[in-house]
């Protein structure tokens, strides 16, 4: 954060000053958890679920903020901008906002990250964005790793990625901050649009169009429009403007024309039509036991690097081709880049987190979230760890929720899920829940004789794979986050126990 005057602050968002003298100080970041606020922070007074954060100004002021961004009133130190009334929003900002208080403070909130990044630009910053309906957060992380190797960069955590997390990142940036990794979300037309205008791109990439969110979309032809806004917002090549797009994906390559940014593809299939003339792509992709991918890396100049991935999945080769096209084409020496990509481990929790337990019994964490891709991803994943050398014999266990967003394609992708649990070889599934999509899942895959079990809730879960898993079993735990399936994994790592020499990584 830049250091900001309250009469500053009001002048930028619109608003009024309210017992705080003009010249008060903002040093630190933006903070909304008032248990969080350091000295100088400013207080964001957002309503939420269960507490309104106008109610904690006292407690953020007495922690050592300066003042709060709010929507009214309290009689504690704030700028103070007008409700703007309930809003027509699918975004879950606006669920508990019957009269605009929120939506108030995040304008705000969007008004001040947009000058902070206009004030930092004109020294040395540089933004990034990427979206796509899977892959986001790993992504982020990896270009985090590349591009710190340059200088210091700023992303979000976890997937910090919407009307909140977005501006909230945006605030951790100082004048030091070289890069802003921006990753965009979107439940809707114009989202990542609007998160665009926050804190304009110069580099923009793009990595799948999926079905996630399509219950709110519609059409992947929809959500591709809602993805392509990035490089809409792209400036044109000869400002620097760069598009990063996935060659193997036929909604990803139509956006090439919606940009006036220098476009450059990436391709991680081999037998991908576009694969040969991809600018950046991978050759000879191996798997190691743990699903680890390696590769040969090829970058426009001709050069070839050897690369293997500390992270797991296949699916994490065009993850790693998208952050290097990012890094390369911000002017990172190639060889630099591919030596950080190689020694990269992830840092968002929850996503292909590969613990080893003992007996050599392998947790495979990913129920930070999940979409039919994703899910097949994971699948993938544990269907390669169970086919090792030190895994044979054994069984692979698919612990699964449901997914949510989906729409009225929701029961059919649960019941192809079954299909796929099928032809990948899994010996288990334990259905989680007691959802129709839950229920969709677990017929289809009894239907075609896979060995499935039925619980309630994730406790049930837990219980019944802690209690018959063996030595060298293989276990993913999956589902969208709303599931809470992290607690099968958390639950069985304490009931078996943590091998010494653990392997552990954390991706989507």
């Amino acid at each position: 954060m830049i250091a900001l005057t309250a009469a500053e602050i009001a002048h930028i968002v619109g608003g009024e000053l309210a017992h705080v003298n003009d010249d008060a100080t903002v040093t630190q970041p933006a903070e909304f958890d008032s248990r969080k606020i350091r000295e100088g922070s400013l207080f964001l007074a957002l309503p939420g679920a269960r507490v309104d954060g106008h109610d904690f100004i006292d407690q953020a002021v007495a922690a050592g903020a300066p003042m709060a961004l709010a929507a009214r009133d309290v009689g504690q130190p704030a700028v103070v901008v007008k409700p703007l009334g309930k809003q027509d929003s699918n975004a879950d900002a606006f669920a508990h906002d019957p009269d605009g208080s929120g939506a108030a403070v995040l304008e705000a909130l969007g008004k001040l990250a947009r000058y902070v990044v206009d004030e930092l630009k004109k020294d040395q910053l540089h933004v990034v964005g990427v979206t796509g309906s899977a892959g986001k957060t790993s992504t982020k992380d990896m270009m985090a790793t590349l591009l710190r190797t340059d200088g210091p960069t700023v992303a979000p955590k976890g997937s910090f990625n919407n009307e909140i997390g977005h501006p909230y990142t945006v605030l951790q940036c100082t004048p030091e901050t070289k890069y802003l990794v921006a990753e965009m979300s979107a439940r809707g037309i114009g989202h990542v649009a609007h998160l665009a205008r926050i804190a304009p791109p110069t580099i923009g990439a793009v990595l799948n169009v999926g079905t996630a969110h399509l219950g709110e979309f519609g059409s992947r032809e929809a959500i591709a429009q809602a993805k392509g806004e990035l490089v809409e917002a792209l400036p044109a090549a000869e400002q620097g403007g760069v598009a990063v797009l996935n060659a193997d994906d036929d909604y990803v390559t139509g956006m090439a024309p919606r940009t006036q940014a220098k476009v450059v593809f990436f391709s991680a299939d081999e037998n991908s039509e576009r694969h040969a003339t991809a600018d950046y792509r991978a050759t000879n992709v191996q798997l190691d036991d743990f699903a680890r991918a390696s590769f040969d890396l090829h970058i426009p100049d001709g050069r070839t690097f050897p690369i293997q991935l500390q992270v797991y999945g296949a699916h994490q080769v065009a993850n790693a081709l998208a952050a290097i096209a990012v890094a390369v084409e911000s002017g990172i020496d190639a060889e630099q880049v591919a030596k950080a990509m190689a020694a990269h481990v992830a840092a968002s929790e929850r996503r292909m987190d590969v613990q080893q337990l003992t007996g050599n019994i392998v947790v495979i964490n990913d129920s930070y979230n999940a979409n039919p891709d994703s899910m097949r991803a994971g699948i993938d994943a544990l269907a390669r760890t169970a086919a090792g050398p030190t895994h044979q014999d054994a069984s692979s266990w698919a612990v699964l929720g449901q997914m949510g967003e989906l729409g009225d394609s929701a029961e059919n992708e649960h019941s192809s899920l079954g299909e796929y649990l099928v032809g990948r070889g899994i010996d288990r599934l334990i259905a989680v829940g007691e959802s129709s999509n839950v229920h969709a899942l677990a017929d289809k895959a009894e239907e075609l004789g896979l060995n499935t079990s039925r619980v309630p809730d994730t406790s049930a879960a837990a219980e019944l794979v802690a209690a018959e898993v063996r030595p060298n079993d293989v276990v993913l735990v999956k589902a969208s986050y709303a599931d809470g399936m992290w607690r099968v994994a958390d639950s069985l790592a304490a009931k078996v126990g943590t091998a010494p020499e653990s392997e552990s990584g954390e991706e989507k």
